[in-house]
């Protein structure tokens, strides 16, 4: 099967992970984006962190700060994509990123199309190419996608014009959450120069962990995998990060413990005997987190499972920083939309 084949769920099973081609176009230059930051963009896109500069980097988090005052009802309407059109088109089930897209996209003025699958041709077999003709056809300036695959937002934008934003492809990347991460992480520690980061859990399915990594090292930040060996193999030395399989020894030194999820739907076969025996090696509680920094943050990107990587005492503790992630997670896709602006080709 390939991407141009429909299958059960209209998903490729593998795609390489490619880049898609830039777009050659204007940005708006209408509201914010006339006080951010300017810096060249080789596109309006947004697949990967990896290909990013540090100041395309630094450019969006100031864009993202400049918009949270948009979180006040008195100032929550802007006109920076009126009469623009935005489809999210989620192939997997999704709450935090789709719903703060869509806020985002309406706060700016854009429409917001939000592509149910389970309702869509792709239940009845349509491939993913045949899909985003369709919705090409419809001329939309934005497309904002998750899917299984890893490569499919770069293979998307080979069959549109529209721009084409990475919302998590496999266990490739997930831009905007390293954005967003990075951007809570500076609110609290200022410059992420020198600072350390530990990354803790399933790194070896984690999009999160891979586009984290690429965002720190590229703003100076130090980073650790922590984890038992299933979820943090050797190989994973290749990312230029330490690897530590003690959760004492590995957050002893650290600024920010960003936790993971098990990603049960991403393995072949349980990969650890159960949650509580995960939670009892891995997972974070008053006691464990003893061993950290005084001063150290505590950040998971979501779904959190309480008792696993995390116990419910410590998601109201002062130092958890949880819920100010997902208030920037509007903040930062606001900054990527308003990045991204109109099409140009009519």
């Amino acid at each position: 099967m390939n991407l141009t084949q429909g299958g059960p769920s209209g998903s490729p099973c593998f795609m390489r992970p490619s880049q898609g081609r830039p777009v050659h176009g204007r940005f708006s230059d209408s509201g914010i984006l006339q006080r951010m930051p300017t810096v060249q963009h080789a596109s309006r896109d947004l697949m990967t962190i990896r290909d990013l500069s540090r100041d395309e980097i630094d450019a969006m988090l100031d864009a993202a700060a400049a918009f949270r005052p948009l979180s006040d009802p008195a100032h929550r309407t802007r006109t920076d994509l009126a009469g623009a059109t935005v489809v999210n088109l989620f192939f997997e089930n999704s709450t935090r990123t789709r719903t703060s897209f869509e806020i985002a996209a309406k706060r700016l003025g854009a429409t917001v199309i939000n592509f149910d699958i389970a309702t869509s041709s792709v239940s009845k077999g349509e491939s993913l190419v045949d899909t985003i003709r369709t919705i090409e056809a419809m001329s939309p300036d934005a497309i904002v996608m998750r899917h299984s695959s890893t490569g499919a937002p770069a293979f998307v934008k080979r069959h549109t014009g529209a721009a084409v934003i990475n919302a998590g492809d496999g266990a490739h990347e997930h831009p905007t959450q390293a954005l967003l991460d990075v951007l809570t992480m500076r609110d609290r520690l200022g410059s992420m120069e020198g600072r350390c980061v530990a990354i803790i859990g399933d790194v070896r399915h984690s999009r999160v962990a891979r586009s984290n990594v690429y965002c720190l090292q590229k703003l100076g930040a130090r980073v650790k995998f922590v984890g038992p060996r299933a979820f943090v193999p050797e190989t994973l030395r290749n990312f230029g990060v330490e690897l530590q399989h003690d959760l004492r020894a590995g957050i002893a030194d650290v600024d920010v413990i960003y936790l993971l999820r098990i990603q049960l739907e991403r393995q072949a076969e349980p990969m650890f005997p159960s949650g509580t025996e995960y939670h009892r090696l891995y997972g974070l509680n008053e006691c464990t987190l003893r061993f950290a920094p005084e001063h150290a943050l505590v950040m998971h990107p979501g779904p959190v499972n309480r008792g696993v990587e995390i116990n419910s005492g410590l998601m109201t503790h002062e130092r958890c920083l949880i819920e100010e992630q997902v208030a920037n997670g509007v903040a930062v896709r606001m900054a990527v939309l308003a990045r991204a602006g109109r099409r140009s080709d009519g």
